[in-house]
């Protein structure tokens, strides 16, 4: 029976993880790096992997310039949910925006709306990247109010909370979309002088 037990949760761990599509599923917490220029908080981080701010279904920002690491991290606290049996989704936002536009077309909309409704944890990384059209703003109002207080969100940015309202465009729709996020939620912010991809590369 310990056997029977322990395979099944083997096989729904290995469910969760393949459902989450983490563009780094090896990604974990204890393999990420301190170093100084980083500036990351250790005690943040450790909180953060308890997984009590899904649990209080508050929201995280992450925020780094192009190579310090955010995708890393956000996979790594989101692979720590799954090793708890939450359900996560990992999401790059640009692709998000064309799954929500191909939706609308066919007809499935709410019901796309509603699978991104569902996650414990969805990690949406590359967020606000680019300047949105109106209808993409629309789209994320409504998958930031499907969530609100309901369930938890990672927002991975290169870009500084004030400067998403620009990429937002609509002002109204700019107010209620960070209203919604901003005010619950952990910040960090990684300050990384050099790419970790440089760090790594073969040239390391």
């Amino acid at each position: 029976m310990d056997h029977e037990w322990t395979t099944r949760k083997n096989n729904h761990l290995h469910k969760l993880v393949k459902q989450a599509k983490f563009s780094a599923s090896y990604a974990c917490v204890e393999g990420i790096e301190y170093f100084s220029e980083r500036n990351l908080d250790v005690s943040q981080i450790a909180s953060l992997a308890t997984c009590s701010f899904i649990t209080e279904s508050h929201n995280v920002i992450l925020l780094g310039a192009t190579g310090s690491g955010k995708t890393h991290i956000v996979c790594a606290l989101g692979m720590t949910a799954v090793r708890n049996f939450l359900k996560v989704r990992y999401v790059r936002l640009p692709e998000l925006l064309t799954e929500l536009a191909i939706a609308r077309g066919n007809g499935t909309y709410r019901k796309m709306i509603q699978q991104y409704k569902k996650p414990a944890l969805l990690i949406l990384d590359e967020w606000l990247l680019y300047s949105l059209k109106q209808s993409e703003a629309r789209d994320l109002l409504e998958i930031a109010e499907a969530r609100y207080r309901t369930a938890s969100t990672i927002f991975c940015s290169q870009f500084d909370i004030p400067g998403w309202r620009e990429k937002i465009g609509d002002p109204i729709l700019a107010d209620a979309i960070c209203d919604r996020i901003v005010h619950d939620a952990y910040s960090i912010v990684i300050e990384c002088k050099e790419s970790m991809r440089k760090r790594k590369g073969l040239n390391a």
